[in-house]
């Protein structure tokens, strides 16, 4: 039987893609623009379009919805027979700062009636290509108000080990997975990382909070996420969260479902080289 993943282009789908046996179908936008492993099956549909999913004969469904379509694309998921649903969400769920973002889509998972599973992650590793990357190719030079405050990201890869566990075993049902990423380390470190895999040093401008904001706007950044990055506002908007008892703990989900350690972040950076690169 077949297994549908959406969001099938994004930084984790596309390693859920190509870590699949079996009939495997990527549903996308823009199929001409795909780059996926042979043998796999694209569709040109849209999750913003619940009747364009193509949902026949597939059994297993890996998902990556936004909550106003969520609970009809679940629907009509269950009734064309799938039997399996692993949910790509948030490690702000499992700390409770997300209530309208990836919880309305748990919900609705949970109360299909099928198989399911969560996975939870937290601070995405490849979100500093976005921010970091423009500065390091321009100037090597990277802007954040605050070089010794300290991050936990995570490999995407990790993020698919653990969803692509959970579609291809048994077990897994009613479990939701929080993935946290490797121990704590400061963003100064994080870039030594990359200037290491680079052959450069990369220093940090001298910036302001608001300087950054509007930096991160500049290149693309929507405004909201940009400032919950930089403690000016909340997980879902207003006035940002109280982090100042906050404890960084690494999990152990991962390292008790793969049997080894989170991938570092100099891992990631040493997979990432090109993306720094002019």
């Amino acid at each position: 039987m077949t297994t549908l993943v959406t969001g099938a282009t994004g930084n984790v789908g596309r390693l859920v893609v190509a870590g699949l046996a079996g009939p495997v179908r990527a549903i996308t936008r823009d199929p001409a623009k795909a780059r996926f492993p042979a043998g796999v099956e694209v569709v040109r549909a849209d999750l913003d379009d619940p009747d364009s999913l193509p949902f026949d004969g597939v059994e297993k469904l890996y998902l990556f919805v936004h909550p106003p379509t969520a609970q009809e694309v679940v629907d009509r998921a269950v009734r064309a027979g799938v039997r399996r649903i692993v949910t790509l969400s948030s490690g702000a769920v499992t700390h409770g700062y997300d209530k309208a973002h990836h919880l309305p889509v748990e919900q609705a998972v949970e109360a299909s009636g099928v198989e399911w599973t969560h996975v939870r992650p937290g601070e995405f590793a490849v979100n500093k290509i976005d921010l970091w990357g423009p500065s390091i190719r321009e100037d090597g030079t990277i802007v954040h108000p605050n070089p010794d405050e300290l991050g936990q990201p995570i490999h995407e890869a990790d993020i698919a080990d653990v969803a692509l566990q959970a579609l291809r075993e048994d077990g897994h049902a009613g479990q939701a997975y929080t993935l946290t990423g490797p121990p704590p380390i400061t963003q100064r470190q994080m870039a030594a990382a990359i200037g290491e895999v680079l052959g450069r040093t990369l220093t940090f401008r001298d910036v302001t909070v608001e300087e950054a904001l509007a930096y991160y706007v500049s290149v693309g950044w929507p405004e909201e996420i940009a400032r919950y990055v930089l403690g000016l506002g909340g997980y879902e908007g207003g006035d940002a969260e109280d982090f100042s008892d906050y404890e960084f703990v690494v999990t152990e989900d991962y390292e008790r479902l793969m049997g080894r350690p989170y991938r570092t972040f100099a891992h990631w950076a040493r997979d990432h080289r090109a993306d720094f690169t002019a």
